[in-house]
């Protein structure tokens, strides 16, 4: 296995998962449900990401064609949900409501979908057909290390920040939130109509 690592692809492999998790830009809702009291695990959200993620890397395809859903359209749902999370920061509204347990906000939203969301599932699978296995997983695991420690220096970054910068930064990444899901919309949804046009 090691045999396969190479250190551009692995550099690459990186470069690429930490544009499309981006926790920096995750940071405002981090803070936003700390704000109303909902807990958030910095090591459980770190660990079943890259479960997920991991899983997802060896056997999505698997499990998307078990329930008869091809790629294209779970990303397009994925960017629904993006384009939900994104409006609540641009708007000041709560879409989301939290019915999961009690003040727990690890699961939904942070792991799925701002961690292990459509737009990662879909760049792993895409990774897999260029790059080695290894490099990947070691790419990944470097983002997963990088999750966790921003994760946990919210409140730090928070201080720095102060509550103004917060609110700038907060409207800001919801407009970049916005326009991803926009792009994984489109390019998905242009692939399910070539699809439905060779078919027909």
């Amino acid at each position: 296995m090691f045999s396969d690592f190479n250190f551009q692809q692995m550099i690459s492999a990186f470069i690429v998962l930490f544009a499309v998790i981006d926790i920096i830009g995750s940071i405002p809702i981090i803070i936003s449900l700390k704000e109303k009291g909902k807990d958030v695990n910095a090591m459980k959200a770190t660990l079943i990401s890259f479960c997920l993620l991991l899983g997802f890397f060896y056997a999505g395809d698997i499990i998307l064609r078990l329930f008869h859903v091809d790629i294209e359209s779970f990303a397009v749902a994925g960017a629904f949900v993006i384009f939900l999370l994104s409006l609540e920061m641009i708007l000041d509204i709560e879409i989301f409501k939290n019915q999961g347990p009690i003040k727990e906000a690890t699961l939904v939203p942070l792991v799925f979908p701002l961690l292990a969301g459509a737009g990662s599932f879909t760049t792993l699978l895409s990774l897999r057909a260029e790059y080695a296995s290894v490099n990947i997983i070691i790419a990944l695991i470097l983002n997963m290390i990088w999750v966790y420690i921003v994760v946990r220096m919210t409140h730090k970054i928070e201080n720095l920040l102060g509550k103004g910068g917060i609110y700038l930064i907060r409207k800001f990444f919801g407009i970049i939130l916005l326009a991803i899901s926009v792009k994984l919309f489109m390019s998905n949804i242009t692939l399910l109509m070539e699809q439905i046009s060779s078919n027909s």
